[in-house]
């Protein structure tokens, strides 16, 4: 069904109840949606929310569903069972028009359409940030979402089960050889998280040994984790090199064609698995399609009230907040002056945006957004983890401790809550549950391999060619005739009088043969 402007049921024409459009889903947008619905009077403003995916994916656990440790559903929030008064749309929005107040959507399937507004909030977060490195893009692979971390894990394991069939050598090294690109905190989560995962892994294979497995991280930067002071990253880097785990600093990646990762330092690691977690940049579907001012950094200049603009200039009825916006951090502890494309920015942003924007119905005038940061926390796997608040700093088990109680309790909803905290338990008593699902990638697989199939149907049989005339018998007494006849004309001609003769004496002979009974 194709929609139009003029076709939607909620069109501008006839409608006086305010409509609040929200483009993306993730923190953000999750957040300001969810807490509308807790602000708004009954009847006081419709809310739309669009995204492609019909979920918010909780990312600070993405490290530990890639280690088995969450179940990937949980680590997720639906859209619409969370969403009780929301309208939700599963499409992109690929186009704002915001003069005319217009969003162009464009679903998976069918038609896209123009969506009206009156005040729209863009939150359409942030993808992974790469660049034009031969072989990253066919080789590589983030980790924004929760399919990303899904696959992680599933590569990991099915990289073991193939591994223990094979003898030593380059071929196995490869497997069990994973490659994470960044040193930032997602990406330092995600491989201690691996590297604790695969350790665990050994127990069941046999075959294999702490040194056939092989860890590699690579960082641009002379240190890794900046979020945290220098002697708690050096912490890190110790922890993890007890562990067996190597780190390359002030080395870049400048290659990964078929899987050989070619370092600067002109080492070459070949992988079956890098993970590329080295920044993020704002959604440049949405950013680059619409009329809204952009800075420098490709995001969406925003003031520090959350609405869309300068210190000099106020774009109406727009406004933005998460890791799309360039919201100024008025702490003074932003880099570059603007908060850091963080959750926990995101969450406190999108907390006020929609008070903001409940002011702004009301006619009042929204606040400032200051937030000064609790401090970070990261897990390196089971038992151990990191706390960094202030000059505070917590290392090991009671900052593990730290990380899963601040986590657990940031999950929205109680529903989603209780989820993580029972994969946890259960993970405790029972262990891991290390089981491969790779291939639901290609679920049909196993039913097409054995399923019947009709036969093909024989060729056609191609036309006969014309029969070649059939040689006439050979008489014997012909054959003698010839031999006796000067030419085949003159003996057709004496055959053509003897006929006559023939025919008459056959008419005769009865007769003679009456005559003679008489």
């Amino acid at each position: 069904m194709t929609h139009t402007a003029s076709s939607t049921a909620d069109s501008t024409v006839g409608r006086t109840v305010p409509k609040i459009l929200v483009v993306g889903g993730g923190y953000a947008g999750f957040y300001t949606a969810w807490k509308l619905e807790k602000h708004l009077r009954k009847g006081e403003a419709e809310v739309t929310i669009v995204d492609p995916l019909p979920y918010m994916t909780y990312q600070p656990f993405l490290p530990e569903v890639a280690a088995g440790e969450i179940e990937a559903r949980h680590a997720v929030v639906g859209l619409r069972r969370h969403l009780k008064k929301t309208r939700v749309i599963t499409a992109k929005v690929t186009g704002i028009d915001h003069a005319h107040r217009t969003a162009t959507i464009t679903p998976e399937y069918g038609e896209p359409w123009q969506e009206s507004y009156d005040q729209i909030v863009v939150t359409a977060g942030a993808v992974s940030r790469t660049f034009p490195i031969p072989g990253i893009a066919e080789n590589a692979i983030g980790l924004k979402r929760i399919e990303e971390a899904v696959a992680v894990r599933d590569r990991i394991l099915s990289n073991f089960d193939r591994a223990a069939n094979l003898p030593a050598g380059p071929e196995r090294d490869r497997l069990l050889t994973v490659v994470v690109v960044g040193g930032g905190f997602a990406g330092i989560e995600v491989f201690a998280e691996l590297r604790a995962l695969a350790s665990s892994l050994l127990k069941n294979y046999p075959q294999l040994q702490f040194d056939d497995t092989h860890f590699h991280l690579i960082e641009a930067m002379g240190r890794i984790m900046p979020e945290v002071s220098l002697k708690t990253s050096e912490w890190v880097l110790k922890d993890l090199a007890k562990r067996g785990a190597n780190v390359h600093l002030d080395t870049q990646v400048t290659g990964a064609v078929d899987g050989n990762v070619e370092l600067s330092t002109g080492e070459v690691i070949p992988s079956d698995l890098i993970i590329w977690t080295a920044g993020v940049m704002a959604n440049p579907t949405v950013v680059r399609g619409g009329d809204l001012p952009v800075e420098e950094r490709g995001r969406i200049r925003t003031r520090a009230d959350l609405r869309v603009g300068s210190e000099d200039e106020i774009v109406a009825d727009a406004w933005a907040a998460g890791d799309v916006a360039a919201v100024p951090d008025l702490t003074g502890k932003g880099v570059g002056g603007y908060c850091v494309p963080n959750a926990q920015h995101a969450v406190r942003q999108a907390k006020l945006l929609a008070k903001n924007i409940v002011a702004d119905l009301r006619g009042e005038l929204p606040r400032q957004y200051i937030h000064h940061n609790l401090g970070a926390v990261a897990g390196l796997g089971l038992y151990n983890g990191v706390f960094q608040s202030g000059k505070i700093a917590l290392k090991g088990f009671i900052a593990w401790c730290a990380h899963r109680a601040y986590h657990g309790l940031a999950m929205p909803s109680w529903e989603r809550k209780w989820r993580v905290i029972g994969d946890w338990w259960h993970n405790f008593w029972l262990h891991r549950d290390n089981v491969s699902l790779e291939t639901v990638q290609n679920p049909r697989y196993f039913f097409e391999e054995f399923a019947a199939r009709p036969r093909p149907a024989a060729p056609e049989a191609a036309p006969a060619a014309p029969a070649a005339p059939a040689a006439p018998a050979i008489d014997p007494k012909s054959v003698k005739a010839e031999k006796t006849t000067a030419a085949p004309e003159a003996s057709a001609s004496a055959a053509e009088k003897a006929a006559p003769a023939k025919k008459a004496a056959a008419k005769k002979a009865p007769v003679k043969k009456a005559d003679a009974s008489a």
